[in-house]
Parts: structure tokens; C-alpha cells; sequence
């Protein structure tokens, strides 16, 4: 596994648009900034197929530090969820019990008719 850069997908992207990199490199700030932006303020974001994201809050709760077995007080605070997409789920995982089995089976019904 390697870990893939921001300036690697800028360099990639460039390459396959044709488009400069100064440019790409914008584009692309510019959408991240816009989803810290809406996130900032509370919204869901949904990219069709690929994912949500969305603003969860965790509870306070007593947690136990392992080396020393003392309970800590961990306070309550938001972080963010990612929920993957149908088509990434595919891609990824090769999911054939979900969504893309029921698609098969109106495929199939559909051929029989």
C-alpha cells in the first residue's frame, strides 16, 4: 500500500485533461476548501455513488487510560462520518449481495420476458 498526495492526483489529472497544473491544483483546493466549508456549517454532502459525508456528534463518555488503568473523563465532541456509495462499494469490495444483486435479479427477470 502507498500513500497517494494531494500533488499526485493534481499531477495525474493534469495529464489526463491536458489542462495545467497550476490550474488542476486550484480546482482541486478549491473543492476540498468547499467541502471543509459546508461541513463547517453543519451540512450533509452527497456525491452520488461515491459516498456522504456528514457531521456526527459523539457523546462524553469515561474511558480508561490502559497503562495506568486511571478512568478519564473524554469529552463530547463532533467529528466527521463517511458512509461509502453503492458504486465505490462495488468497486472496492466486488459487493454482489446489495444493490448490485438486485440489479442482476431485474436484469434477469427482465431477459426472461
Amino acid at each position: 500500500m502507498k500513500t497517494v498526495t494531494k500533488k499526485d492526483l493534481v499531477d495525474r489529472i493534469a495529464e489526463r485533461t491536458g489542462n495545467k497544473r497550476v490550474v488542476v491544483k486550484k480546482i482541486v483546493q478549491q473543492f476540498l476548501d468547499e467541502i471543509v466549508a459546508e461541513l463547517g456549517e453543519g451540512n450533509r454532502l452527497e456525491f452520488r455513488d461515491f459516498g456522504v459525508f456528514e457531521i456526527r456528534s459523539r457523546a462524553a463518555r469515561l474511558a480508561q487510560n490502559p497503562k495506568t488503568m486511571e478512568k478519564v473523563y473524554v469529552p463530547s465532541k463532533r467529528t466527521v462520518k463517511f458512509k461509502i456509495g453503492r458504486l465505490m462499494k462495488q468497486r472496492l469490495f466486488g459487493d454482489t449481495n446489495g444493490a448490485t444483486g438486485a440489479i442482476e435479479r431485474k436484469q434477469a427477470a427482465s431477459a426472461e420476458q
